[in-house]
């Protein structure tokens, strides 16, 4: 089953989609769109064109497992997408994603300016690796 990985951010999200057999995870592109509903019309056009049949979003809960406003915004656009455009979609912890993609990018010697465009989507990779390594 094909499935995008999502890491939601108010300026920038990162998208990645996982190969059919559900092994590993690759990014596709970063969306820059601060609209919720322009975001959800853009992350189903990417849905549609990728095949795939769910999307797992991330989901930022505080280091003790609390939702703040982010975690809010994400279950948000988690209802936005089941609501108006119809499709399956699955929260998933993805605390310390951002700084984990941050740390493989200085370790990929990807200088700091240049992480900006790709960290969002590099994000979203982790956070879809990890869900389908989870078993």
């Amino acid at each position: 089953m094909i499935l995008l990985g999502v890491d939601y951010g108010e300026k920038r999200t990162g998208v990645a989609v996982c190969d059919s057999m559900g092994i590993l995870a690759s990014p596709v592109k970063v969306i820059h769109e601060t609209s919720r509903k322009k975001l959800a019309g853009a992350l189903s056009d990417i849905l549609s064109e990728k095949k795939a049949e769910k999307i797992i979003l991330g989901l930022p809960l505080r280091t003790d497992g609390a939702k703040g406003d982010k975690a809010l915004a994400c279950e948000a656009l988690a209802a936005l997408l089941r609501e108006q455009h119809g499709l399956v979609v699955e929260l998933w912890d993805e605390r310390f994603s951002s700084a984990m993609a941050h740390q493989s990018l200085g370790a990929a010697n990807v200088r700091a300016k240049d992480r900006k465009n790709v960290v969002d989507a590099v994000a979203a990779v982790i956070i879809l690796q990890s869900y389908l390594d989870r078993s």
